[in-house]
């Protein structure tokens, strides 16, 4: 009995101590390192994130660089503006076994050609024409493995799809045939994008490791350790790639620079500001995109930054609490906070120059359970998902909800587009929207 007092007691103490930069449980290596990197300026220097509309009928310029689809292995994260626009009419389901824990995680579907690759609650991968038609489905897991739900991550190069989930588990597979072409295991579960470069593959683990495999044979080839930590983010990490360097992300918030052909660290920077954190649990960041220069992710814990992707260095951070994606567009960032607010920033200074409520139209008592899921930007509009399982189109000039689309009582996807298609998954279908 008096053990399990005392380490009640430990427990308390501990979580009543800071651990910011002037705590002595840094070390002096540590403190030089945050404060080394931790110069930046201040848009809003509050701690509240911005909570109610500003410029609200300032109208947005839009840009003229159009881009066709948004795609899962794009090397900036960066979906811009997309030649999309329509009435949103249902088409066609392609359905597959309900997904458990859906609400938990970011799934990505994989296009090729026509068609569409995904997964069901058995790990099992599914190949549909684009009139829905099952093309093949094939599974690489034991009887044992399948009762474990694997969630998987999926890449193709128009050619091979590569795997890799949260079961150890990594493989190629023929994007025609669906057939196994090699099956590897790793010391821990992955849990980020996946991307191919040249004859390369990257991914992340659970020990926030990126580890480099051959495409030929998924031989390891290198690997850049970072801190391990018992935190295990719900968001997917993110990588993303510049000329032969690689940038991403762990689940602590550190953001590290990878020369590719070398597999060596260039540079790493934390963007909290100790190693052990008070609400490190409850850490979320969007994807890092990027405009080839700087790089650009925003979290929950209402910080949003902007990084030279050469050297590290902080341009400035704001006070945006989200961890979705944005899309540059231009000179300006769009970013969508937790609590509903459409924010345009501009890429250079970090001012923010407009903010508008999309949420309005949902009651007060219910728009605090709810929080935006992601988001497209289409030729006029913007396209965003929401946790309780709506579509809201949203008019980019004005910042103004057109419409509310309801597709379900439940959490659905970020939106995706393929082909002037729409598609968005929920836990037992994709829906395509013409």
């Amino acid at each position: 009995m008096n053990k399990i007092i005392n380490f009640f007691v430990i427990l308390f103490l501990i979580s009543g101590c800071s651990f910011n930069k002037n705590s002595k449980f840094w070390t002096n290596e540590e403190k030089s390192r945050y404060e080394n990197n931790a110069r930046y300026d201040e848009v809003f220097p509050t701690d509240e994130a911005l909570k109610e509309e500003f410029n609200s009928n300032l109208k947005i310029r839009l840009s003229s660089t159009i881009s066709n689809n948004t795609t899962t292995n794009n090397f900036l994260n960066n979906s811009s503006r997309i030649n999309f626009t329509s009435n949103l009419e249902k088409s066609s389901s392609f359905k597959f076994s309900k997904i458990n824990n859906f609400n938990q995680y970011q799934p990505e579907v994989s296009f090729f050609d026509n068609n569409i690759i995904f997964f069901d609650n058995k790990g099992s991968i599914l190949n549909f024409d684009d009139q829905s038609k099952l093309v093949w489905k094939k599974n690489n897991y034991s009887k044992s493995e399948k009762k474990l739900n694997p969630i998987l991550q999926l890449v193709n190069n128009k050619k091979y799809l590569i795997v890799a989930d949260n079961i150890t588990k990594y493989y190629m597979m023929d994007i025609q045939s669906g057939e196994i072409i090699w099956s590897k295991n790793n010391l821990a579960p992955f849990n980020s994008q996946i991307k191919i470069y040249k004859d390369k593959f990257f991914v992340i683990d659970f020990s926030n490791t990126l580890r480099c495999f051959s495409v030929k044979d998924g031989k390891e080839l290198w690997n850049i350790p970072t801190e391990n930590s018992l935190i295990r983010s719900q968001k997917k990490l993110s990588i993303l790639i510049i000329d032969n360097k690689l940038y991403f992300n762990n689940s602590i918030g550190d953001i590290s620079s990878v020369d590719i052909n070398k597999g060596e660290l260039i540079w790493q920077l934390p963007t909290q500001s100790s190693l052990i954190y008070e609400s490190a649990f409850s850490l979320q960041s969007s994807e890092l995109i990027s405009d080839g220069k700087s790089l650009f992710f925003s979290n929950n814990q209402n910080e949003f930054f902007s990084i030279d992707a050469n050297t590290g260095t902080l341009n400035w951070k704001n006070k945006i609490n989200s961890n979705i994606n944005s899309v540059l567009m231009d000179n300006i960032l769009m970013s969508i906070s937790m609590e509903g607010y459409l924010i345009i920033t501009e890429k250079k200074s970090g001012n923010i120059v407009r903010v508008t409520d999309v949420f309005q139209n949902f009651k007060l008592k219910k728009r605090k359970e709810i929080y935006p899921v992601g988001f497209i930007m289409g030729l006029d509009k913007i396209y965003l998902s929401t946790s309780n399982g709506r579509l809201l189109i949203i008019d980019i000039v004005t910042g103004k909800t057109i419409s509310t689309l309801k597709i379900t009582n439940k959490k659905i996807s970020k939106p995706f587009v393929q082909n002037n298609n729409l598609f968005l998954i929920k836990d037992n279908a994709i829906i395509k929207f013409n």
